[in-house]
Order: C-alpha cells, then structure tokens, then sequence
C-alpha cells in the first residue's frame, strides 16, 4: 500500500542529497542571478539619493523547466527574437541556474526591482502557467504567459512598492519630477491583461497568474493570484501562509483569457475571468521568512511539508542568501521532475483526484517554475 511518508521519515539519502548539492551550487552574480534590494544607485537624479539603508532586504533566486516534448503536439511558433518580448524572453531565461532546462516551456516569470535601479524601494515577481488546451485551437500557450509577465515586468518597472517618498523641503516644481506610482499586485495583473489584449501577435490564449511586491521600507508583502499558481510563507519550520487556488472545478482554474476575433460560438464554452477576480493578500514580513512562488507544476507534485524540508536543509548546508534562495529554487524544481515520474508514490494530485471521485496514480507531467525570496532585516 503507497502512503505519503510522514517528516520524521524522509530517507537519509534524500536529505544528504539536498545537502550536498547545495554545497556544491556556485556562487551567483548579484546583478545576474539575485536581486537584493534596498540599496542606492549612485547614478540617482539627486531627488532620489537617499543614503539611509532601507529596514528590508530581500533576496530572490529563480529556477525552472519544461516537460519534455510530445512530437505529436503542434509545432510552436514563440515570439521572433527581435522583439520586445522575445528579446526580454530571451534575458529573462539567460539567468543562472542550476536544472538544466532550455526554456519554461509554457510556464513563465519575472523578477523587478522597483523603481528602476534610482532608489530601490522594493522588488515584484510573478509567475504564470499558460493553459495547455489551447494547443487544440492551433494556439502556443506559452505566448499568452509569456507577454502577460513581460508586461507585468513593465509596469512594476516604474512603480513603487508603497507610496512613494518625496522630500518634505522640495520645491513643487522638484517634486513633479519625481517619476512613478504606487502599485499593488491587483493593480499591476489588471494592467499586464489590458497589455496582452493589445498584443496583436498573441491572437489567443489563457493562463493563470500569481504576482507578488515586496516592500522594502515596510516589510510588506501584497499580492494577488488567479487559478492555480500560488505562494507559501515559511517562518521557521512552519507554513504562515498558503495560497488556496481559485478553480471552476476539479484540474480546470481560473484563468485569464484572450479570445480569438471573431470566434463566434466556437469559444462559448472558455473560461473567461477577470484580474478583479483575484485573490489578494498582504502581510508584514520578519527576518528569516521565505515566500515560495510557484506554478501547479510544483505544488502538483510536491507536499508543503517537502517544500519546508528542502529549504530547511540548504539552510543548514550554509553560504551567503544569495547562493541559499538559488539552492532552494533549483532544488524544489528538480525535486518535482523527481516527483512527476514516480507512478509508486502519492501526489498531491493524485490525492485531490481521489477526493473528487477520480482515478489518478503517481505524479503529473507538466512545466514548474519556483520563485524564492529571504526577508533580511538590515536594522
């Protein structure tokens, strides 16, 4: 009989493999692979130089990859390198990490610093999972996910994580100049769709959405999800928080969706919902949290009470946060690819199928992308 193994039971092997690996994971770029926030660019126009160190610091590592192919799936045809969002695609996917993956195949992520590299207030990242059915329609998934984060990327790029601070003693005329605007995950989500809606080359398509802003002078988290991509909060060796998902029924989640012009009655049957559909949330961060992001590929395959082993044992493994948020992001995706293919071990999936009647054995194929992030307190 296949039981999920209670915490006390993990095998020696499996932590002494989560161990060694994170010892073994090179020390990353800053720029290229984590973004620490709360400095101070040094070349701010002069209303921004703010040489205080913000309360919060937060460090972000990213990792993901795709299912293998089905040569009987359509050819995809992804956004030409040249443009705006292929070339921003291309950036996005050039970070380091340590799963070998080409591409997020239909998932996909961002992560920004907010405020444009002038005084760092705080950072936003996201995630989306594109609704594979569309292949059917002759439509790529993953260009919908694709230009729904490279346009949340554009709107968080000139925000601020709060409201934004200006100098008491300015001159009105200085203060006019100070570019930017408060903008919740709500708000950011409902702007990234109206982008997409304008993006002629995707012609269709859905996906889900998670994104998440991190506030730097407050400790702050605020965000808003739709379907079933989510995040989880880990304080010490507890779950906080956990983002319930938002579905119409059983494996079908709410999505955002573009419909192809002039579909007439052959789309009658999408789920079509709204960014105002979303689920929002906010809490106050403390040192040592860590907020975990990630696609139905993860949270499909992986217990929470997984995910805070994993992280528990890169911690205890050591080295700077940088190295520690990149180790715990790899380590969660390679350990749901682990996952998808074992047929003698129970999912979460399989679980939630036999709660609604249905047959489902081992664990399910699908793209995963995972974003950590480690509050600091720097006073």
């Amino acid at each position: 009989m296949r039981s999920r193994l209670p915490m006390n039971m993990y095998s020696a092997a499996f932590c002494r493999q989560i161990a060694r690996k994170s010892q073994k994971h090179p020390r990353l770029p800053t720029q290229a692979q984590a973004s620490t926030v709360a400095s101070t660019s040094t070349n701010s126009p002069p209303h921004y130089q703010n040489h205080t160190p913000r309360p919060y610091t937060f460090h972000i590592g990213a990792s993901w990859a795709a299912k293998p192919d089905d040569p009987t799936v359509m050819k995809k045809v992804p956004f030409p390198p040249d443009t705006l969002i292929g070339s921003w695609r291309d950036r996005t996917l050039a970070r380091q990490k340590g799963v070998r993956s080409v591409d997020a195949g239909e998932d996909f992520f961002f992560v920004q610093e907010m405020r444009n590299q002038s005084v760092l207030e705080g950072v936003s990242f996201g995630l989306a999972d594109g609704v594979g059915g569309w292949v059917e329609s002759g439509v790529d998934p993953a260009l919908f996910s694709q230009a729904l984060m490279y346009h949340a990327h554009r709107y968080s790029r000139n925000a601020w994580a709060g409201e934004p601070e200006i100098d008491p003693t300015m001159e009105y005329e200085e203060r006019e100049q100070v570019e930017g605007w408060e903008m919740t995950p709500f708000e950011c989500l409902d702007l990234a769709y109206g982008g997409v809606l304008r993006e002629k080359y995707v012609q269709a398509g859905s996906s889900t959405a998670c994104i998440i802003s991190l506030n730097a002078s407050s400790g702050l988290l605020r965000s808003a999800n739709l379907g079933d991509s989510g995040f989880s909060i880990l304080r010490s060796t507890s779950i906080l928080h956990r983002q319930r998902s938002q579905t119409h029924f059983f494996n079908c989640p709410k999505q955002l969706t573009k419909l192809p012009t002039n579909a007439g009655r052959k789309f009658a049957r999408a789920c079509v919902d709204s960014p105002s559909e979303a689920e929002t949330y906010e809490t106050k961060l403390r040192d040592g949290d860590i907020v975990v992001a990630y696609t139905d590929g993860f949270s499909d395959n992986v217990f929470p009470t997984e995910m805070l082993t994993i992280c528990s044992l890169v911690a205890r493994a050591g080295g700077s946060e940088d190295d520690q948020v990149q180790a715990m992001a790899d380590r969660m995706v390679d350990y749901a690819r682990q996952c998808m293919k074992s047929k003698n071990r129970v999912s979460p999936f399989e679980r939630d199928a036999s709660r609604q009647g249905m047959y489902f054995r081992g664990g399910k194929s699908d793209d995963v992308t995972v974003i950590v992030g480690l509050v600091r307190e720097t006073s």
